[in-house]
């Protein structure tokens, strides 16, 4: 072999990271004794990347307790490459807190690591520090003979022929990076405001408004939004949270006794949004016992045969009914093998039953309303999604204390192990969504209510929000939240279907949430470049890849032979970059899968034995 061949990593972060450990794992078997350069390019540190570096606020937290993050693979993960055991977030801080570890870090960080127990919800600037270890220990486990050059700054194009080397070019930098392959693995990417934004900030301009477009929060520029004054914020997701830390103790205030105290340099956030609730509570007990026997209904079988269809599936109508009955599944089998007392016939008897009734069957409700008799105790995915539905107050006032009620009754059911039988259905969620991957692009709805569901705030940050609404700091504002613009008066106007005929008015208006991925859209000149030069778009601006290597894929759906992209702006968007032990990751599945392509791949072409040069074709 001449030389040594040079792979192009564009992006740094957790994604970047995993592949570069499933390439250290994989190299001994697919590459041993060969030479590779693996280029990583990205502006931010390598680990963390981007959403997960350094430099944030202190009180910005994980979304998960410490004992269910790990970027390690474990024997659940469906990949042909060798497992390679690591600790798990909340392992690793007593590695570094008992001296196994040595980390380099400012008195605060190692602060939180001594305080830090598994069901912890740790600061990001924490995690950033376990992501840049686990890099640390990627490159570090790579055999000899590949090495890892990091390059800090942006990649703005890729160009060369599908048979042959390509060339990475980064900005401000006259000679490209030259390699015989590429892997976008770039996260989550910046936006140009959709059409009702544009629209929005003009509006805010000619009347000296302040308008926030969807943005990552940490990078939002926030000192737009004065003290004492209403704010209207769209999104009661994630990024509202972040909204509702930085501007509440990011601005001074603080928490005594359950009461929030305000600083006094506060603003009023008036929030609302499609369902007008926030995303339920993160779980705060553990699993115990037996976990039911996923998939049952969503399984590779259903998920080959969509795929083999000649017409894509169209997800409410061909794939949802089964997904629900599959969550059902998940339900009922904690109810029926652990809360026996709820349930008015034997498991065995139900679960044949179950099993044979048709998705939303007139049968299936029937056997449910029959087997269980508290209807509380029954699985109504429909009113998890829309718990405002029909639900009408007459005044903002009376709304306070409603959803106050609502948000106190979650997070009881969320903490309560006697209701564990949601813990199942989000262990349901996670083995639905490691399927519905390999199908690509089935709309937005689909991954919303995935969140909504599974992907809510850690429980303290409820209870911080019940505080804030009860110092007047946070207003809710329902439902079905519309937003105008009123020309006449130079104001944003807010109201909802929940509290009819009332409006707030503000002067300024926030769009709590990240921008939705799209090629169309993307601020990223690299990806926009890609599909100038023919890579395919999905209906919803997704990039489309094969879900089985993550190879970028043509118009005419020819996967490239030299270009990879993973990531939540693909249609193989896995659920985090990251996840809880034994769970089967279906990232992890996914970057062994590319690494293992890309090893074969890179061996074939420099062993010139012919074969790589026939996959370049």
């Amino acid at each position: 072999m001449n030389g040594a061949a040079a792979l192009v990593i564009v992006g740094a972060g957790p994604r970047g990271t995993g592949l570069v450990e499933r390439i250290a794992a994989n190299a001994p078997e697919l590459y041993e004794g060969h030479r590779l350069d693996i280029h990583l390019v990205d502006p931010h540190p390598p680990g963390g990347g981007r959403i997960w570096r350094h430099d944030q606020s202190p009180l910005l937290w994980m979304n998960s307790m410490a004992e269910d993050v790990t970027m390690f693979t474990d024997d659940t993960v469906q990949q042909q490459g060798p497992v390679r055991p690591g600790p798990a977030l909340h392992a690793w801080a007593a590695d570094v807190r008992e001296g196994r570890v040595t980390l380099d870090a400012e008195p605060g960080l190692l602060a939180e690591i001594r305080e830090l127990g598994g069901q912890s919800f740790p600061s990001r600037r924490l995690q950033s520090a376990y992501l840049g270890w686990v890099y640390e220990q990627a490159v570090t486990g790579l055999p000899p003979g590949i090495t890892v050059h990091e390059h800090r700054g942006y990649a703005v194009r890729v160009t060369g022929p599908r048979g042959g080397r390509q060339r990475v070019w980064l900005h401000g930098r006259d000679e490209p990076l030259t390699a015989d392959l590429v892997v976008l693995t770039i996260g989550h990417l910046d936006a140009e405001p959709a059409p009702e934004h544009v629209e929005l900030a003009r509006f805010a301009d000619r009347h000296g408004l302040v308008h926030l477009p969807p943005d990552f929060t940490a990078d939002s520029d926030l000192s737009a939004l004065p003290a004492g004054e209403p704010v209207i914020v769209r999104g009661f997701g994630l990024a509202f949270i972040d909204l509702m830390v930085l501007l509440t103790e990011g601005r001074g205030g603080r928490y005594e006794d359950g009461a929030y105290i305000p600083s006094g340099k506060e603003p009023v956030l008036h929030v609302g949004s499609r369902r007008g609730v926030p995303y339920h509570s993160k779980i705060g007990y553990g699993w115990q016992g037996e976990r039911p026997p996923l998939p049952r209904f969503v399984g590779p079988d259903l998920t080959e045969e969509l795929l083999d269809r000649t017409e894509p599936p169209d997800f409410r109508r061909d794939v949802w009914p089964l997904v629900a009955k599959e969550l059902g599944y998940a339900h009922y089998h904690r109810l029926f093998t652990v809360h026996t007392e709820r349930t008015a016939v034997d498991w065995a008897v139900f679960e044949e039953k179950y099993a044979a009734a048709g998705p939303d069957s007139p049968e299936l409700r029937a056997l449910v309303s029959a087997a269980v008799p508290d209807p509380a105790d029954r699985l109504d995915l429909e009113a998890l999604d829309h718990p405002l539905d029909g639900v009408r107050y007459p005044s903002y006032d009376a709304l306070q204390d409603g959803l106050r009620g609502y948000i106190t009754a979650d997070l009881a059911r969320r903490h309560d192990p006697a209701r564990s039988e949601d813990l199942a259905v989000f262990l349901g969620l996670l083995s639905v969504h490691a399927e519905l991957i390999r199908l690509g692009d089935v709309g937005q709805w689909w991954h919303g209510f995935f969140s909504y569901l599974a992907s809510g705030p850690p429980g303290p940050r409820l209870h911080q929000l019940l505080a804030l609404s009860r110092a007047g700091v946070v207003r809710f504002l329902g439902a079905g939240m519309t937003v105008e613009a009123d020309e006449e008066r130079g104001v944003f106007r807010a109201g909802s279907a929940t509290v009819p005929g009332e409006w707030i008015e503000a002067r300024a208006l926030v769009e709590a949430r990240l921008p939705d991925p799209s090629l169309e859209r993307t601020r990223s000149p690299l990806l926009r470049a890609l599909h100038e030069d023919g890579a395919a778009a999905t209906p919803t601006g997704l990039l489309a890849v094969d879900p089985e290597d993550g190879r970028i894929l043509d118009r005419e759906g020819r996967p490239h032979p030299r270009r990879f992209a993973l990531g939540p702006h693909t249609t193989a968007r896995a659920s985090g970059a990251f996840t809880r032990p034994r769970t089967g990751g279906p990232a992890f599945r996914q970057n062994d899968a590319t690494a293992r392509t890309a090893l074969v791949f890179l061996r074939d072409l420099f062993c010139g034995d012919g074969r790589g040069d026939r996959l370049s074709a």
